[in-house]
């Protein structure tokens, strides 16, 4: 059974004094939130992608802690002059445990191509970096009204699996988000959410079952602790990458809780 993951993207926001806040303040309310629960510990899990300037000082305010840390973006090369960028093994010293790859904000502002995620994503699953890939696809709003949904999803995929096969994907995370749906205030309903989810979950059967079956695939369009539990509830959304709802405890704890219940209904 796939377990729910809960991630959330912090973007450029944040602060020594938040980094800290937020990740003690999610920790002590879910632990307690299991401790409640019939299973008596955490079900799902949990990730924050704060900026990089606080990755050293959310790994170290996550020790011993139920959250895992994840950076939001990474440089394909391991070293060289690439002024400005981050190299896997840094974040691996750090100890990041993973990176959001292709994210539509880097995808539209940033013009990151579909051969340079795939790049990223190659480089993340070589030895011996073991971060884990969160790979973002996603339309925007002029793509989906023309029906380009499916079209769009699955070049983004394919650049990813042609470059390093399925076998590599077996440990990656994906996220959809509709780029329609991020900081619009708009979210796809549980239905059109669950229709793209599965259509990527087939786009990787036709290479292999197995790894599709296991695959997480979350969804990352203005989810909420309101919407969470419909959207988590659908067979094929494996939880969410939340934006704004992940600044603050209580919003992010709220959407934990979705993934708390249905886990435990399982």
């Amino acid at each position: 059974m796939r377990r729910f993951l809960v991630a959330g993207n912090w973007k450029m926001h944040g602060s020594l004094e938040m980094t800290a806040e937020l990740i003690s303040g999610i920790s002590r309310s879910v632990l307690e939130m299991a401790s409640l629960s019939e299973q008596r510990e955490l079900a799902y899990d949990i990730l924050v992608c704060p900026p990089a300037v606080y990755l050293q000082h959310a790994v170290s305010a996550a020790q011993s802690q139920p959250v895992a840390i994840g950076a939001q973006n990474v440089n394909a090369h391991d070293s060289g002059a690439y002024t400005g960028e981050i190299a896997l093994p840094m974040l691996a010293e750090l100890g990041c445990d993973y990176v959001l790859l292709g994210h539509s904000e880097r995808r539209e502002l940033f013009l990151e191509t579909d051969v340079q995620i795939a790049d990223k994503f190659a480089a993340c699953v070589a030895e011996p970096q073991r971060i884990t890939p969160v790979l973002c696809v996603g339309e925007t709003l002029d793509e989906r009204k023309q029906g380009a949904t499916e079209q769009v999803v699955g070049r983004q995929l394919d650049a990813v699996l042609n470059q390093v096969g399925i076998q590599q994907m077996k440990n990656a995370v994906i996220a959809y988000e509709p780029v329609w749906a991020i900081g619009t205030g708009e979210t796809a309903s549980p239905e059109q959410a669950q229709e793209v989810h599965a259509f990527i979950r087939a786009r990787l059967a036709e290479h292999d079952a197995e790894i599709a079956a296991s695959m997480r695939i979350l969804y990352g369009g203005s989810v909420k602790a309101d919407n969470a539990e419909l959207l988590f509830a659908q067979p094929d959304i494996d939880g969410g990458l939340i934006g704004g709802a992940a600044l603050k405890v209580e919003s992010f704890v709220g959407i934990c809780r979705a993934a708390q219940k249905l886990a435990s209904q399982a």
